[in-house]
């Protein structure tokens, strides 16, 4: 039976919500530590651990680190943006890093908010400027896509390290790697894990770029399980190449022994519905019928409305996949 993983968020960190989506299949749960540390969700981490003690589970708890993804600085209130609005990138509107700068030329589009955003640069130089082809709310520290752009950050910022230093303490068992672009980058984490005294926590790479892709096979061996982290390798690519993509890292996986586990909009509409879609619930049969190890949600139990439905649901469309490989 795959794990059943979901996202530790404010709408599902209270004992009593914890427990009841334990009871209901979860095996595991993702914190996202982009924007925060293990420190400032000590609280959390606590009831996810209280409410496994009640239940009487062992619940994993993997975390997600900020690793070398773009993302734009702090904006002073949500912006909302609209079709065919000129605006300007940088300081005073949408602060972008520094190392994305030099990709900034016209055409170069950005890709905003896991892809919900899209710009267009149409004039460099000292004021850079961008057309809004696709709009809508922008928020603080969202991500930063650049198509065609090669950029090379640091594979661990000094908050991954830090709450690596900290993992073991926190009970944290596994550690996703955004990102990954080669074997080197899983490497720096399994050093950082080993220097921390943390060397049996499990490595998920996960695959969500263009490179990623490419080295597929020099990641399978060197991380304990691959993630297809489909939002942002999305963003890597026309999204109809996508479902082949998926399938073609699903079958590496399995040629190779090595477990992998699918996210991204699995139950997205369960964020404000408590029924999902046809499609939906074909997308995590599908998934587990591949072979995948893990199904995680995301948005869905950290700020949904139906956090606990959502889980049921997961691990119920889970099931029927493995009764129908068990009678194949």
């Amino acid at each position: 039976m795959p794990e059943i993983y979901g996202t530790l968020g404010p709408r599902c960190c209270d004992t009593e919500t914890l427990c009841a989506m334990i009871d209901a299949g979860l095996t595991g749960m993702r914190l996202n530590l982009s924007h925060i540390t293990l420190h400032d969700a000590a609280e959390e981490i606590e009831n996810l651990h209280r409410a496994a003690a009640e239940c009487g589970k062992d619940v994993q708890l993997l975390i997600d680190m900020q690793g070398p993804e773009l993302r734009i600085g702090a904006l002073a209130q949500p912006l909302s943006l609209e079709a065919g609005q000129e605006l300007t990138l940088g300081a005073g509107s949408i602060p972008v890093p520094d190392i994305a700068l030099p990709c900034l030329i016209p055409g170069q589009e950005l890709l905003l908010d896991d892809g919900k955003l899209l710009l267009e640069v149409t004039e460099s130089g000292e004021a850079i400027r961008a057309r809004v082809l696709r709009g809508g709310t922008l928020t603080s520290r969202k991500s930063l896509a650049l198509p065609g752009c090669a950029l090379h950050p640091p594979t661990l910022t000094q908050m991954d390290l830090q709450n690596l230093s900290l993992a073991a303490s926190y009970g944290v068992t596994g550690v996703m790697q955004p990102f990954v672009r080669d074997r080197a980058d899983l490497e720096a984490v399994r050093a950082a894990l080993k220097r921390f005294g943390a060397e049996h926590i499990r490595l998920f790479a996960k695959v969500e770029n263009q490179e990623g892709v490419r080295n597929l096979d020099e990641l399978i061996p060197a991380c304990d399980e691959i993630v297809i982290a489909r939002g942002d390798l999305g963003n890597a690519m026309p999204l109809w190449e996508l479902p082949r993509v998926q399938k073609e890292i699903s079958r590496k996986c399995r040629a190779a022994g090595r477990d992998f586990m699918v996210v991204t909009q699995m139950l997205y509409t369960m964020e404000h519905c408590a029924v999902p879609t046809r499609a939906e619930v074909s997308d995590i049969f599908n998934a587990v019928c591949d072979g995948a190890a893990s199904v995680m949600v995301t948005g869905e139990t950290a700020v949904g409305d139906y956090p606990v439905e959502a889980i049921a649901y997961l691990k119920r469309t889970a099931e029927e996949a493995v009764r129908y490989l068990e009678k194949r």
